[in-house]
């Protein structure tokens, strides 16, 4: 694949201070834009450039920023929600923006964050964000070949990155590399700089207009204040992918809910009785309702889990240091849990979304499969058994979950 030829164009933000609920109405018709679109998108290769591009301007990476930062405040569960509400409307855009939503996490809840204003700013402009530390190396899992050496004044990186999720939309790139000492540090540069070119190289079976391919940095020139030395020896809570892990499990409660969606609008419109049915109506038929409303169930399941799951993490949000470890850890659990029961219910009720109707439900014209392939392309980045023995062994000897970034 050859590297994409999008030119970077600066997003302007909302003119007027932001809040929630001005943001949640301006990009309301952008989702019913992306949910009309999705299926035709998706057979075609299109990537919905300028709706999400609309959505940054909109001010949408802003919510659960602090006002008095510039952003539109509102708690986790806000946040949250508007991610199921994105994934609903298309989970590939969801998972594009993942990048984004971390980083406003990080500076909502880190005073002490490096670059934190910088990273407001770019944020209040409406930039974009992408970033991975994943690499095919053939080294072991999480290890980082990527090289950052000192080069005169500044520093060259050299290597490639898989899995960027987000990076053809986005205005700003982040990663890990190591230094000439052999230290893992954390380098951000700009997606247009000479040396980074993004790749459409991303093919699995679900999510593939997530923007997640490869990315190529030959050479790129780093300044002193684009890198980071990662230390998390003085961490009061050390869980750091617990929002991380929420999002995606917010990814498959939408993902549940344009199931449920669909199997509605299927039922309506496109189904017939079978024969030996004794209704007239496929909305008549008590098997399709059947059907229906346990897809509803489990799409209120993995909505009411991953909520529950956001105020657990913001409590530990709020913990005082004495405390902020057992609440930290008490809160990954949560998400662990809500995950393991979103991912779940999503297959699960993607899987039944076929028996609302007959063999003309799998035309592909309906493209009813994708979103059992997407839930399970997102799943299987994060192996839920894993989280479950986790769970388990927390609740059976009080074990702390690992503290790595699966948690």
């Amino acid at each position: 694949m050859t590297g994409t030829t999008r030119p970077i164009q600066p997003a302007t933000g909302p003119s007027a201070p932001p809040t929630v609920g001005g943001i949640r109405t301006a990009i309301a018709p952008i989702l019913t834009g992306l949910a009309a679109t999705a299926r035709r998108r998706e057979a075609t290769r299109e990537h919905p450039f300028e709706q999400v591009r609309a959505l940054a301007g909109a001010g949408l990476l802003l919510i659960g920023v602090p006002e008095p930062d510039g952003g539109a405040g509102g708690t986790l569960r806000d946040v949250v929600e508007v991610v199921i509400d994105l994934a609903r409307a298309d989970s590939n855009v969801a998972q594009a923006l993942r990048a984004g939503f971390l980083t406003a996490r990080q500076v909502a809840t880190r005073r002490d964050l490096p670059h934190r204003e910088r990273s407001l700013e770019r944020l209040r402009r409406g930039d974009l964000f992408a970033g991975t530390s994943n690499e095919r190396n053939g080294g072991a899992g999480g290890s980082v070949a990527t090289t950052v050496r000192r080069d005169g004044a500044g520093h060259v990186l050299n290597g490639t990155k898989y899995y960027s999720t987000g990076g053809l939309y986005a205005d700003w790139f982040g990663g890990t590399a190591v230094d000439e000492d052999g230290t893992v540090v954390h380098f951000t540069v700009p997606t247009d700089r000479e040396g980074v070119e993004l790749l459409d190289d991303f093919d699995a079976v679900g999510q593939r207009l997530t923007a997640s391919g490869s990315t190529r940095l030959t050479d790129v020139r780093v300044a002193d204040d684009e890198l980071v030395s990662i230390d998390r020896s003085q961490l009061r809570n050390p869980w750091l992918g617990s929002f991380a892990q929420l999002y995606l499990a917010s990814m498959h409660a939408g993902i549940a809910a344009a199931v449920l969606d669909d199997a509605v609008w299927f039922g309506r419109e496109k189904a017939r009785p079978i024969k030996h049915s004794t209704a007239n109506r496929s909305v008549d038929d008590p098997y399709v309702r059947h059907v229906v409303g346990r897809v509803a169930a489990r799409a209120h399941a993995a909505r009411a889990s991953v909520v529950l799951a956001a105020e657990a993490l913001a409590h530990a949000d709020r913990a005082p240091d004495h405390t902020a470890r057992a609440a930290g850890a008490a809160a990954a659990v949560t998400v662990a849990q809500a995950q393991y029961a979103a991912v779940e219910s999503a297959l699960g009720a993607a899987e039944l979304l076929f028996d609302v109707g007959g063999g003309s439900a799998t035309d592909r014209q309906y493209a009813l499969d994708r979103h059992w392939r997407n839930a399970r392309t997102v799943a299987n980045h994060n192996p839920r058994d894993w989280k479950a023995a986790a769970v388990g062994a927390y609740h059976l000897t009080g074990e702390e979950p690992p503290t790595t970034g699966l948690f």
